[in-house]
């Protein structure tokens, strides 16, 4: 099986990463294609994957299509390969383009699926909100999940549901890079080492989330486990509340879903 990429971005490059040195994926057998040439033979040489000079090269080698453009112009870029791509896996991972919309532009039949992942998919530990909406067959579906579940979180939501998980899923990186760092902005006030501050600081925020999906437990639950009576955590706990910390994330989700 070959993977290809149309457009290769940020996003492309990062699930690109996750494929070939989390997943084990042959970087011989992913091609990509995009606008600057030069540029992408640069970051393609970075995995070993392979650069095509058009978007037709690749629609052509590949049997999985990873439509990776801005929504603005997925209509102008599948156009001159929508019939190549009616017998292809396509699966867009441009934000806010849906299945009702793919079914516009693309050629009636075509087996189609659309997500959102987030940039932590290149270490193995990403997000790919799927929309429940599409057009894949069941054996489809099965290869999907065969590429995509070694370095996801693969969650499927109604498509009136998909911009607040994508939201959730791909914007909060940013808001949860920011508490690292001034988790370890507080640490090194204190006098740790910035080194060991983020260090410390990340590990505890993948293990928070690791013991969540491992245990299920509601996270109140987990913040009451670590909040002795009179001790130091809910004294912290105390002074974000004050500060207002959960609903200045509450109002941040609001503030991109409008």
């Amino acid at each position: 099986m070959k993977l290809g990429f149309i457009g290769y971005g940020n996003m492309a490059s990062a699930i690109a990463q996750g494929l070939v040195e989390k997943a084990g994926m042959d970087p011989a057998s992913i091609y990509a294609s995009a606008r600057n040439y030069e540029k992408l033979e640069k970051n393609a040489e970075k995995l070993g994957i392979s650069p095509c000079r058009s978007n037709q090269e690749v629609v052509q080698i590949c049997d999985v299509i990873i439509l990776a453009v801005k929504p603005y112009q997925m209509a102008e870029v599948t156009a001159p390969i929508k019939s190549v791509l009616r017998d292809k896996l396509v699966i867009s991972i441009a934000a806010g383009m849906f299945f009702d919309q793919y079914e516009e532009i693309l050629e009636k039949g075509t087996h189609h699926i659309s997500t959102v992942p987030n940039t932590p998919i290149c270490t193995g530990e990403g997000i790919m909100v799927c929309e429940e909406k599409h057009s894949l067959s069941a054996e489809e579906i099965v290869l999907f999940k065969s590429l995509f579940s070694p370095i996801a979180l693969l969650e499927f939501i109604e498509t009136s549901h998909m911009s607040v998980a994508g939201t959730l899923a791909g914007c909060s990186p940013a808001f949860t890079a920011m508490y690292l760092e001034a988790l370890g902005d507080a640490a090194v006030k204190h006098g740790l080492t910035r080194a060991s501050s983020y260090r410390l600081a990340a590990q505890m925020i993948k293990g928070v989330g690791a013991l969540y999906l491992a245990e299920g437990d509601h996270p109140g639950a987990m913040k009451d486990a670590v909040c002795s009576p009179g001790g130091t955590t809910i004294k912290g706990v105390a002074s974000l509340e004050k500060n207002g910390f959960r609903g200045a994330v509450i109002d941040a989700i609001d503030a991109i879903e409008g």
